[in-house]
């Protein structure tokens, strides 16, 4: 048990902490807004408590003695341990770390952030780019973006948003090739993303069009890079549509067909199960406000 008489008041620690990295004290005193007299009286007070000197005196020049040594080796990670402890209680007011898909996190969460910053002026919203789901707790993310079934192990999911994938191709690829019936599309240089290999046959599906073979094309590991290809005329690609609604606008890239395909998957905010710390109460309930 921690013997409380030993313990130095904080003017105490503060005054003797200055004093050793000015080796003066009227140089501390400036620092702490203190007189040369008040610091002498505070470092007295801490020697007392040591029961011996802690300082040489050279004329105008405080030096630690080795007792004195030992203290300040002591105290500094004592200190940096509980600044560190209030800095983490505070970051829970304040700030957060969000780890999101890339596509998500570049055309939607992180262009709506400014107006995430005009509510809550103070909060401060870290994103980094994870694809896969991982553990929330273990690697030190206060929440994630996750597209799927509400199905992340351990977690409470809060529903975004459903999907619709829109077939797209560069102006001049589409008026070469002509294709104006989801049958030819069959026929048509196709592009995909990785992780949905069977997402042209789930296209001709909801039209009432059986492939008779699964559809191969070239793949592309994220949404975006298949935006790029499919704007540079590479061929015909399926890609949500609120992740290219910059390139529709612009025309760098078009909708040959009017349907699109809806997503039996969603996007959805998962954190940790029970109580959320207040920065991450503040994200979530403008995230999913935000949708309303």
């Amino acid at each position: 048990m921690t013997d409380r008489r030993l313990l130095p008041p904080m003017g105490a620690i503060h005054a003797f902490v200055e004093s050793a990295a000015t080796e003066n004290f009227s140089a501390a005193g400036a620092r702490l807004g203190l007189s040369q007299s008040a610091i002498s009286r505070q470092i007295a007070v801490i020697e007392s408590l040591a029961g011996t000197a802690l300082f040489e005196r050279r004329g105008r020049r405080v030096l630690l003695n080795a007792a004195g040594r030992r203290v300040h080796a002591a105290l500094l990670p004592a200190l940096d341990q509980i600044a560190g402890a209030m800095r983490a209680v505070r970051a829970q007011d304040s700030e957060l770390t969000v780890a999101t898909l890339p596509g998500f996190g570049m055309r939607w969460l992180a262009p709506r952030l400014p107006q995430l910053s005009a509510r809550h002026p103070d909060l401060i919203v870290n994103l980094t780019v994870r694809i896969d789901p991982f553990d929330l707790t273990r690697e030190g993310f206060d929440a994630a973006i996750h597209f799927g079934a509400p199905d992340w192990p351990d977690a409470e999911h809060h529903f975004l948003f459903e999907e619709e994938q829109a077939a797209v191709a560069a102006p001049g690829w589409a008026a070469a090739h002509q294709i104006t019936r989801p049958e030819e599309v069959v026929a048509a240089p196709l592009l995909f993303q990785s992780l949905r290999p069977t997402a042209w046959n789930d296209w001709l599906e909801s039209q009432g069009i059986g492939a008779t073979a699964p559809l191969s094309g070239a793949r592309f590991d994220h949404f975006m890079m298949l935006a790029q290809a499919a704007a540079a005329g590479a061929g015909l690609a399926l890609i949500p549509r609120f992740l290219i609604e910059p390139e529709l606008a612009a025309g760098t890239l078009v909708e040959p067909f009017a349907h699109r395909l809806k997503s039996r998957s969603a996007y959805w905010l998962v954190h940790q199960k029970g109580p959320v710390a207040p920065a991450l109460a503040r994200f979530r309930d403008w995230l999913t406000g935000h949708l309303v």
